[in-house]
């Protein structure tokens, strides 16, 4: 079978290599679909602790191949997407029922080979059904929406509060459409406008452009954000930048006795008033992957499947990853999630347009 190795930065190396054997409590699962993030892209740069060289591509769904007798009723030809993340269930946070956070933490595709595989073994108890109707392109973005709505969940929303999301990227817009499935009022900020178009299309009742040069938010802007919130600040405010300005932001617009979740990742710092925090009494949260919330994302991908497609603004195929990764890092048009169609993929495609061909002769 053809693999995809990240050899060294930038340099993505295509092997042909024997296919796996089915083992023990392990399924094998024809890729159809792998989704990239911005991990992806730190990973191709060789700016990750995982290190190279490693097959990458951890958001992915596909078609199980083979597999043995297991409890969960999954069977060969059964669609999935797969949890990539990995935990030891042994040290102090997994026996707190925190794993997301394991002090052991693995990905596969991150710090294991992944999906950018024609056939890859992963354990059974890694398969997560995927709800008929859905597509398999759309269910390998269950990984980022579980993340999304871990942020949400660390946040303790109720119906009726009002939310600001800072950043409407990816996670930013997932997040969204969950806070507005629960009756949460949404307010989206983001310093690109074709996103905050997407936010509107995802359910947020207001969109505020950021101007990095100026403060945030505008005169104009308080005064709509105010009326939502009867000038108290968002009792919620996720993260979704891990820009250092954009937390500052955070904190100071935050509702006293508000909570904010930190879910956007980066390395720089920040700079806050140490007063503010327990003046206001806020409770600052940060979020990491999810609590087994992959079948939730499904669930969530499924209800909105318009809003899912929209996420996707190109689509590669598994000889062309080089441009992929390319068109990730130089953001030379506005990008939201690339979507790479494994030759499983392909395949499909190809049968569905001579289906259409032969139809309308």
């Amino acid at each position: 079978m053809l693999i995809a190795r990240t050899v060294a930065r930038e340099t993505i190396r295509y092997e042909d290599i024997p296919e796996p054997a089915l083992e023990p409590g392990h399924a094998l699962v024809r890729v159809h679909n792998v989704t990239l993030c911005g991990t992806d892209l730190h990973i191709w740069e060789d700016d990750y602790p995982a290190g190279l060289p490693v097959i990458q591509g951890h958001e992915f769904a596909g078609v199980v191949e083979a597999i043995g007798q297991n409890d969960a009723g999954i069977r060969a030809g059964d669609r999935v997407a797969v949890s990539p993340m990995v935990y030891c269930g042994e040290c102090r946070t997994c026996r707190l029922g925190r794993f997301n956070v394991c002090e052991n933490i693995g990905c596969i595709g991150c710090y294991s080979d992944g999906a950018l595989v024609e056939l890859i073994s992963v354990p059974v108890e890694k398969l997560c059904p995927v709800p008929g109707g859905l597509e398999l392109d759309l269910a390998a973005m269950a990984e980022p929406a579980s993340i999304a709505m871990q942020a949400v969940n660390r946040g303790r929303p109720s119906p009726g509060e009002t939310a600001l999301v800072l950043g409407s990227g990816p996670i930013g817009l997932l997040a969204t459409l969950y806070l507005t499935d629960l009756g949460v009022r949404v307010v989206c900020a983001d310093t690109e406008p074709d996103r905050l178009e997407l936010a509107t299309a995802f359910g947020a009742v207001d969109t505020l452009p950021v101007n990095p040069s100026a403060d945030f938010p505008a005169a104009d802007q308080k005064i709509r954000l105010d009326a939502l919130t009867d000038s108290s600040g968002p009792e919620l405010v996720i993260e979704a930048t891990g820009v250092p300005s954009s937390l500052e932001n955070a904190i100071r617009l935050v509702a006293s006795a508000g909570r904010i979740v930190q879910v956007g990742i980066s390395a720089r710092t920040a700079s806050v008033p140490m007063n503010t925090i327990p003046f206001k009494e806020i409770d600052l949260l940060g979020s990491r992957n999810s609590l087994n919330l992959i079948p939730a994302g499904l669930e969530l991908l499924a209800r909105h499947r318009d809003q899912a497609r929209a996420l996707m603004t190109h689509r590669f195929r598994f000889e062309d990853l080089q441009q992929a990764f390319e068109l990730t890092r130089s953001r030379t048009e506005p990008v939201g999630k690339i979507v790479v169609d494994m030759p499983a993929a392909q395949s499909d495609r190809s049968t569905e347009t001579d289906a259409l061909t032969e139809a309308q002769a």
